[in-house]
């Protein structure tokens, strides 16, 4: 085992999750109050972790582990950093980046120093959050379940995943509440896992932008609802998406451009995202996109304070308009 690892993440209940399974993983089988030493919130500082990892413990390798790291500037860990050029080799430190326990103060990021530092002594650097593309957090989701003492069929794995959403930060914490409900080796479906869900998660921009696409009104509804509710995205967040959705169709419109190459260099994006907002572009048509600007403006002055109408149900409105126009025939072009 590594004498150092900093655990780093910008989920605080994957890096919780992470810091626990590293310190259950460096204390092993033995007393934990006899090898463990933590440090947390404002009442240590650098030299206290020096201190404790410099110790030699009769009961054998001790495990110190630095919480709410982050409240220390790259300066402060100077003498953790002289450390590390000669540490302990019967001491595991574990420094955890999670947030200062004090309100309003400030998380610093990690030093680059720090970073440099301990991988010079052969110490890790890892990042506790889920991977941010919907291959990685596949493959993650994957790893977790098989790791589950109890099995999720098919439809209840799927359902998990459209529930949650983005909010992958839920998962271990509702696994673990599976496990103590249910004995191990469980096979569950969708009805045995409904009850422990909550509410839905947030979702990614593009599955509200492609639920109007389809012209999909209640899965865009749907969709916005969740970036609101779950994801915390305020509507003018949520509008800004919209905006550079439509603006992207209607700098499109009339160039006479065919191939997605060409799209996404005229467009300055990648080819994938320029191909669907070349292919939208073509359905719609000038006519609806002239519309869909019209309904993109007035909803931005309606949330900017012109009418009493609150924001969610603005956006709402809006996105249940877009979809409908792009459920609808396309329009004549003027003179056809």
């Amino acid at each position: 085992m590594s004498t150092v690892r900093l655990i780093k993440g910008s989920d605080p209940v994957l890096l919780s999750d992470a810091a626990l399974e590293h310190i259950g993983g460096a204390v092993g089988a033995a007393e934990r109050s006899e090898v463990l030493h933590e440090l947390s919130g404002d009442d240590y500082d650098v030299a206290d972790i020096v201190m404790a990892a410099s110790s030699v413990s009769m009961f054998g390798d001790r495990v110190v582990v630095a919480r709410n790291a982050s409240r220390f500037v790259s300066d402060d860990w100077a003498p953790f950093i002289s450390y590390l050029a000669d540490p302990n080799p019967t001491s595991h430190v574990i420094v955890v980046w999670d947030k200062p326990v004090a309100s309003g103060a400030r998380a610093n990021p990690v030093p680059k120093k720090l970073n440099d530092a301990v991988k010079g002594a052969g110490g890790v650097v890892s990042t506790a959050d889920a991977p941010a593309n919907a291959k990685g957090r596949s493959i993650w989701l994957d790893g977790l379940l098989a790791a589950s003492p109890v099995t999720l069929a098919g439809p209840a794995t799927r359902l998990i995943v459209e529930r949650l959403g983005e909010d992958v930060s839920r998962v271990p914490a509702l696994l673990h509440l599976l496990e103590s409900s249910f004995p191990a080796g469980t096979r569950l479906g969708p009805a045995d896992i409904e009850p422990f869900l909550g509410v839905s998660g947030s979702v990614p921009p593009w599955e509200l932008t492609d639920a109007i696409d389809r012209g999909d009104v209640p899965g865009a509804v749907d969709r916005v609802q969740r970036m609101c509710g779950g994801g915390e995205r305020h509507p003018l967040q949520i509008m800004a998406t919209l905006w550079s959705h439509v603006e992207r169709m209607c700098r499109l419109d009339g160039t006479g451009i065919r191939g997605e190459d060409q799209a996404a260099a005229f467009l300055g994006i990648k080819p994938f995202p320029a191909k669907k907002a070349l292919q939208q572009a073509d359905r719609m048509g000038s006519a609806k996109l002239r519309r869909a600007l019209r309904l993109l403006a007035q909803a931005d002055v309606d949330l900017r304070g012109a009418t009493a109408v609150p924001p969610e149900a603005t956006i709402e409105v809006l996105v249940g308009r877009l979809a409908g126009l792009s459920r609808r025939e396309r329009l004549p072009r003027r003179g056809g």
